[in-house]
């Protein structure tokens, strides 16, 4: 059997070409010549000229093979060097932009622990934008001034792993990683300080504002409401903000507690006596009352130790009680107590996150007795080293041993080179 001539063939896909454009549907060209279907394209193209095209799209995509195809671009090209230029396919996907821009938001964020100040470091990264990249943004936030200090910019994936290892080996207080919306909550909160303050934020901030009004209309009253991301256990309800859950009563507890087990109470009590350890902890090291706050009482302090008078130790020793009780009920009003508060539950989150669980609960009722108000401040072992370290260092700065500069606990912002 002798194959078809040529000119046969293209007729004959010509025919099938007609049957198709005529019906609607696609020929099959499988066994068609890539030179005989390029014949009958020419022929089909002349005949009908735009009335051609869709036939022409569908069997750009369903030709069987690369010659086949390349025979069809070659006939669709010459009806657009023609003045046709092909309409695109109902079914066809748009043409998507090389570079797209798409809504900024934060998609991971890292908390550092908080210093004696109230500060704390904060890094949000934002994803979105012109090409998709990714931004980090470096805030230092204060409870008591809002934000601090502001800086970052874009970054590579891999710049940002080797920040974070950074972080890890030189930072001196514990960083977490948590949810990217929570982070932006607490800058939310330090926005609204400073309306209440009647101050601005750094120049700086400027630029990463609008990120953050975006991320705050997304999500509001975030605050305390999210798990960090420390693997994907329970969830957060109110742990960052440190509440505690409901208590059993008194009644329920006495029944449920074996008769010689201490009472949930006296645990806690317990548990607060050793509060003042907490200033030991190496994350704590730095809390005190501000020296420059007590220099009257440093000094005055100095006075009682260096008197030449012959008093007993245990005077001595009631007299420095008394300066130490003077200062805390002077430097820790309601607002200091609750403020105070917040940093413990906050540390104690953070002792919790990176499995310290001891110092996280003893954080947690320091907490809850510096924020129960009808409890003297004078009472809590914590309040009396705050004030006791406080005075301390500002007795240094009186002997002339560091400078105030050195260990004020005023919020500060950082000097820029």
């Amino acid at each position: 059997m002798t194959a078809p001539a040529p000119g046969d063939e293209a007729a004959a896909c010509l025919v099938a070409l007609e049957a198709a454009l005529a019906e609607g549907g696609a020929p099959a060209l499988a066994g068609v010549s890539p030179a005989a279907l390029d014949n009958a394209l020419r022929a089909l193209a002349k005949r009908h000229g735009a009335a051609s095209l869709p036939l022409l799209e569908r069997l750009a995509d369903a030709a069987p093979d690369k010659d086949h195809r390349r025979a069809v671009r070659r006939a669709l090209y010459r009806l657009e060097q023609s003045g046709l230029r092909p309409p695109r396919a109902s079914g066809a996907a748009p043409t998507r932009p090389v570079v797209t821009r798409t809504a900024e938001h934060p998609v991971r964020a890292w908390l550092s622990g908080i210093d004696g100040s109230g500060s704390r470091a904060a890094w949000i990264l934002f994803e979105g934008g012109l090409g998709g990249g990714l931004r980090l943004c470096s805030l230092i936030l204060n409870d008591e001034a809002g934000i601090m200090d502001a800086a970052g910019g874009p970054i590579a994936r891999k710049r940002l792993e080797a920040e974070l290892r950074g972080l890890r080996e030189s930072q001196k207080l514990p960083w977490v990683e948590v949810d990217g919306r929570r982070a932006c909550a607490l800058v939310a909160e330090a926005l609204v300080l400073h309306e209440r303050l009647g101050t601005v934020p750094p120049p700086e901030f400027a630029r990463w504002k609008r990120l953050f009004a975006a991320a705050s209309a997304a999500t509001p009253q975030l605050r305390g409401d999210l798990q960090p991301k420390q693997g994907e256990a329970q969830p957060k309800a109110s742990r960052l903000q440190g509440e505690a859950q409901p208590k059993a009563s008194r009644a329920d507890t006495k029944e449920k507690l074996p008769a010689d087990m201490p009472s949930r109470d006296a645990v806690s009590e317990t548990l607060l006596e050793d509060s003042a350890t907490l200033l030991d902890l190496p994350e704590l090291m730095g809390w005190f009352i501000d020296p420059g706050r007590v220099q009257h009482e440093a000094l005055a302090l100095l006075q009682v130790r260096e008197s030449r008078l012959v008093v007993s130790e245990q005077v001595k020793a009631e007299r420095e009680a008394s300066i130490v009780d003077g200062v805390v009920e002077a430097q820790l009003p309601d607002a200091a107590r609750r403020r105070w508060a917040a940093r413990l539950r906050e540390m104690a989150e953070i002792f919790r996150m990176t499995g310290r669980l001891e110092p996280a609960a003893l954080a947690e009722q320091t907490a809850r007795a510096l924020a129960d108000i009808g409890r003297p401040a004078t009472t809590i072992p914590f309040a009396r080293a705050l004030a006791a370290r406080g005075i301390e260092m500002a007795s240094e700065v009186a002997l002339g041993r560091t400078r105030l500069a050195d260990v004020s606990r005023a919020p500060a912002r950082r000097a820029r080179s």
